[in-house]
């Protein structure tokens, strides 16, 4: 994440982590510190695995006192080890401690979904589709979870309800149908946003082609469903396969030919990475 990113969307998604864990003291720090001492601790990985979220974890300390210094010996998307010394963190111990669960919080997590992520974009190597996130993110987590997404290998779909048109079953359900909801999309949108329908049957296949959607989700279809599904679109719209899509399963769709794959999984299913502080001492 670049400072602009960091500041503007980041920034009070931390605090208000850190208010959900500081509500008015840290009582224990509190008890054991009575005054300020400069410490180090040791961010050490305890699992292999892809790091994400150096700089978020970063940002928790500074926001808490901005003459925290963070010392990296990686870079997010760097490949870590169990064992792996990958920083240190200098400041008033006070803080080191205060802040410690919840920057582990974050970059536990961050480097969970980039670590799953690389997994399973490295069993699409080799073919042509790309792999999605969805919106299936932690409430005030999104900024964070999509960008470890990235790191971990794969793409971003749309960030949220503002970014794209996507129809789904409910939204056809409201419209009356496919075609109508594809009319009513192309003349209340923005020409520059594409339209995405997701469809169910190879009759909605059929209808949102000649509708003009300019993407076709294939929902919990079938292989065969898929195939002949990508036949009847014959490149006329860009094609997506989504619904329960995870690494065991994902082997079946790499060979078709679609465009994207969209997975949730990646986002909340993914294990978080083991990382720990550790060896803190006054220096």
């Amino acid at each position: 994440m670049n400072k602009i990113t960091m500041t503007l969307q980041a920034d009070h998604l931390i605090l208000e982590a850190l208010k959900e864990d500081i509500s008015s003291e840290d009582v224990t720090t509190n008890s054991v510190m009575k005054e300020a001492v400069k410490g180090e601790v040791e961010l050490i990985c305890k699992q292999d695995g892809i790091i994400a979220g150096l700089d978020v974890f970063k940002r928790v300390f500074e926001l808490l006192d901005d003459t925290t210094e963070v010392e990296f010996y990686c870079k997010d998307g760097d490949e870590v080890k169990n064992g792996q010394l990958m920083g240190k963190v200098i400041g008033d111990i006070r803080v080191l401690l205060s802040g410690e669960r919840v920057a582990l919080n974050y970059l536990q997590r961050m480097s969970g979904i980039a670590t799953y992520t690389h997994s399973v974009a490295a069993l699409l190597e080799g073919s042509k589709t790309k792999l999605l996130d969805t919106r299936k993110t932690t409430p005030n987590m999104r900024i964070f979870e999509k960008y470890a997404v990235r790191v971990g290998g794969g793409y971003n779909h749309r960030y949220n309800l503002s970014d794209g048109v996507l129809l789904k079953d409910n939204h056809i359900g409201a419209a009356g149908s496919v075609t109508k909801a594809v009319q009513m999309a192309k003349d209340y949108a923005p020409f520059v946003r594409k339209i995405e329908v997701e469809v169910e049957n190879l009759d909605m296949v059929k209808e949102a082609v000649e509708a003009g959607a300019d993407i076709i989700m294939l929902d919990n279809m079938t292989t065969e469903q898929m195939q002949e599904a990508i036949r009847i679109i014959d490149g006329r719209a860009e094609t997506e396969c989504s619904g329960n899509v995870t690494k065991e399963n994902i082997s079946r769709i790499t060979s078709l030919g679609v465009d994207y794959v969209s997975s949730g999984a990646l986002t909340h299913s993914a294990p978080i990475l083991d990382i720990s502080l550790k060896n803190l001492h006054a220096v």
